[in-house]
């Protein structure tokens, strides 16, 4: 299973992380966010970290030229998007990145929207299911509706994300089976500045799945 942490805004935290066991260490690219960083920052996170981590830059509603350009600039091998991007902006930023993985984030808040997710199906390489929120893109410690998800099994992978730690990881995988798992508030002292102890502790857990 791919395990995610995201919001990741210190260099040095970064391949600590990916030592615990991280598959994807995730960067925030959206300057409202309180996990900002600039490419200098991923830049300086990604260079000590070894090629089998991926390595994800999120963003929320950005052009195609500024997504290609903070790829190819940071080195990034994947994008999520996170934001209201449609099934046809995705087709066309794998015409301009068709070697990077294509993530695209949804925000579900119910079945109906739940449904809207095979939409995507065509155009990325990944789904991420996180929890809605009026104000917030993501990072926001709520928890999706578990029961919901039970029996979600596109034919795509996906992530699960929204309000995950070290302390409900176990029960949300007792009841559903996700390609992987997405963390960021769950494992943090303050937003962008990550918890090894929390980081440890959560990779200590999966190993009894």
């Amino acid at each position: 299973m791919r395990v995610k942490i995201c919001g990741i805004t210190q260099p040095q935290q970064s391949l600590a992380i990916a030592n615990l066991g991280a598959t994807a260490l995730g960067f925030i690219c959206v300057p409202t966010s309180p996990r900002y960083v600039t490419i200098e920052q991923i830049q300086a996170a990604v260079a000590p970290l070894p090629d089998h981590i991926d390595k994800i830059g999120v963003f929320a509603n950005s052009s195609i030229l500024q997504i290609s350009e903070t790829v190819q600039t940071s080195k990034l091998t994947g994008v999520q998007l996170h934001g209201d991007e449609t099934p046809e902006f995705c087709d066309q930023l794998r015409q301009i990145l068709p070697n990077i993985e294509i993530i695209k984030a949804l925000r579900v808040r119910n079945l109906q929207q739940l449904e809207t997710t095979a939409n995507y199906i065509d155009y990325v390489d990944t789904l991420l299911l996180d929890a809605y929120h009026p104000q917030q893109l993501g990072g926001t410690g709520k928890t999706l509706d578990w029961e919901m998800l039970q029996a979600y099994k596109p034919s795509r992978p996906w992530f699960l994300a929204g309000g995950l730690t070290p302390d409900n990881i176990l029960t949300a995988l007792s009841q559903i089976h996700p390609d992987g798992i997405d963390l960021s508030s769950g494992v943090e002292r303050s937003p962008g500045d990550k918890d090894l102890d929390k980081v440890e502790l959560l990779f200590a857990r999966l190993k009894s799945v």
